[in-house]
């Protein structure tokens, strides 16, 4: 039996309806808490909750914003949508972001809008990429499609990397005499996070990811996210990969009323072999909430967890 995987605690700051000083303050003071090992954005160019002409920023400039001023935190995109940018152009964009951090760059990817019923994936009511992608000329596609397109993607994000020059001829994207320089910092690229549930998805992160991320609650349970954990292991099983290499994260929206109960819903999941906990920030961002966050949750848990 392989050994418990040593458990990191992230934050996230959704950059919808609060000022990019609010951010860029929350980020600099987790980079300074050593317990606060990484740190998210999201990937939406409308908000999703709230006033629906409230501000929100594109991700992965304000990520590369926030690179170059940050020293310490792992940091990337809790996902990058597939569906927004072309996959050399992501690869160029995620290289460059690469280099400013300093080789900190953890590349998160998801297949982005798809045609979905109401509900699915545990967030209420109608699909909310419609309106946004309407509003920013993209389109939706059938969900098979969207994991074709993901499954291209990372193909050639990871010859991006490593190769000096290649052709790629997919179902999807053709590229002719791509050139990437300079390489990323990281030798191999950037880990490659995967988002997602669908059983086609976690065959996705088998064959390819580092770390596999779901959303956790309010969006999905405890014993949902279980049985995807299991139906990850079954299909690593299935060619011949340890499942222990891939690390399982989960994204946690806590409650600043109810810290206690967030706490809780922390230790279930990190009992249950969640070993990348991603604590999401309700706007609002009070002052010092990196280091409440490390005092309230990520200290009296890891208490509670000696060795890992």
């Amino acid at each position: 039996m392989s050994e418990p995987k040593r458990v990191t605690f992230g934050l996230k700051t959704t950059p919808m309806h609060v000022d990019y000083d609010d951010i860029l303050r929350v980020w600099l003071e987790a980079d300074e808490i050593s317990e606060i090992e990484h740190a998210w954005l999201w990937d939406h160019m409308l908000p999703l909750a709230g006033p629906k002409d409230g501000k929100i920023y594109e991700g992965w400039t304000l990520l590369a914003a926030l690179a170059a001023q940050t020293r310490r935190l792992r940091l990337g995109l809790l996902v990058t949508s597939n569906r927004i940018r072309q996959p050399a152009v992501l690869g160029k964009i995620a290289t460059t972001v690469d280099v400013v951090s300093r080789g900190r760059l953890v590349m998160g990817l998801g297949v982005g809008g798809t045609h979905q019923p109401a509900g699915a994936g545990g967030i209420l009511g109608d699909n909310p990429a419609v309106a946004e992608y309407d509003a920013y000329g993209l389109t939706l596609v059938p969900p098979g499609e969207g994991i074709g397109r993901l499954e291209e993607t990372v193909r050639i994000l990871k010859r991006m990397w490593t190769e000096k020059e290649f052709d790629f001829e997919g179902r999807y994207y053709t590229l002719k005499g791509n050139r990437n320089e300079p390489k990323p910092v990281q030798p191999s690229g950037p880990p490659l996070l995967i988002g997602g549930w669908g059983n086609r998805t976690l065959r996705l992160v088998a064959e390819h990811a580092d770390i596999w991320n779901i959303p956790g609650p309010p969006h999905n349970q405890l014993d949902y996210i279980t049985e995807r954990s299991r139906v990850l292991d079954e299909h690593c099983a299935a060619i011949g990969r340890d499942p222990s290499e891939i690390s399982r994260s989960v994204q946690v929206v806590i409650s600043y009323d109810n810290i206690e109960a967030s706490r809780r819903t922390v230790l279930e999941l990190v009992h249950a072999g969640l070993d990348h906990i991603v604590l999401s920030l309700p706007r609002g961002y009070p002052q010092g909430v990196a280091q409440w966050l490390t005092d309230e949750i990520i200290k009296p848990v890891r208490a509670e967890l000696p060795g890992v």
